[in-house]
């Protein structure tokens, strides 16, 4: 009975090791399959309408070494990446052109844009719209939140273009930095992370801050000043600050001049006419006039 049971032993064990035989690695192969980086319609529109005129790469596959490892974040979808594209050009890219000329865009627009699924929520209850780096990059982030918003200008515009706007101003800033004098319009009131906290999340326009994350810093309020600025019309804009008091108005229509002598001082655009430019080709999407999901390559 016991050599029965040895040998029953001993051929299950050969058999596992002849089965075990079978797993060496291939040393030769990933076992990490890597996307679809297949050439695509997308890809050749992209090339015609970003790289070619301006040398702007416009990333809607996941890379990791483009993301931030201090979050969760998942791929953009490439339908609403192609949306995104489009509103990109046309609301930003060729305003710019409009308004500064193509010289312009191609010297200080950025680099690289560079598109993820998901926004980046942190853990005080925020999350980031998008982000500037090295004044070549913007991170854009929920991008497959898109379709949610895209009927509606105010949160198209929260969500997605007044980011694109706020995060260019960092970068134009990087090139001419922000006059000194924006610095002590309201030089005590910045509050740096507690921008979200109560009580500044409600006060902030009586504190002379167009928005609860100008607070922040000088370089933030200045970014949200222009961004918001353009992104509104002029109705919207003094909605914005009805119930203001006489003196908080004047502290942030001080802050706004700034800004508008910045802007012509040092890149020749006046505000007004880059507001309106925007507004303009704003109303043109919602009216259609733009096919979002066209890749004609022209």
């Amino acid at each position: 009975m016991k050599k029965q049971i040895y040998k029953l032993f001993l051929s299950v064990l050969l058999i596992a090791v002849a089965a075990c035989s079978s797993d060496e690695p291939d040393y030769n192969r990933s076992v990490i399959t890597p996307g679809n980086t297949e050439s695509t319609e997308f890809d050749s529109w992209l090339e015609a309408n970003f790289v070619n005129p301006y040398n702007i790469a416009f990333k809607y596959r996941y890379e990791d070494i483009e993301s931030d490892f201090d979050y969760y974040v998942v791929p953009a979808d490439y339908n609403k990446a192609i949306k995104l594209a489009h509103l990109v050009k046309y609301l930003c890219v060729e305003t710019y052109n409009e308004v500064a000329g193509v010289d312009f865009t191609c010297e200080y627009f950025p680099k690289m844009f560079f598109t993820i699924g998901e926004w980046e929520y942190k853990n005080n209850g925020t999350f980031i719209l998008g982000t500037a780096e090295g004044g070549r990059k913007i991170l854009l982030a929920g991008v497959n939140d898109l379709d949610r918003y895209i009927q509606n200008a105010n949160m198209l515009n929260h969500y997605y273009f007044k980011t694109i706007h706020h995060e260019f101003t960092h970068i134009l800033n990087q090139t001419k930095p922000i006059p000194t004098d924006f610095q002590l319009v309201t030089g005590n009131g910045y509050v740096a992370d507690s921008w979200s906290e109560e009580p500044f999340n409600q006060i902030y326009l009586s504190r002379g801050f167009i928005s609860s994350y100008a607070q922040h810093s000088y370089q933030e309020d200045f970014a949200e000043m222009m961004s918001i600025y353009i992104t509104n019309d002029e109705a919207s804009w003094e909605n914005m600050l009805e119930g203001a008091s006489s003196e908080s108005l004047a502290l942030i229509q001080q802050k706004l001049d700034i800004v508008k002598s910045y802007m012509s001082t040092s890149f020749g655009i006046d505000l007004d006419v880059l507001r309106n430019t925007l507004q303009r080709r704003q109303n043109e999407v919602f009216s259609g006039k733009v096919d979002l999901e066209d890749l004609t390559v022209k």
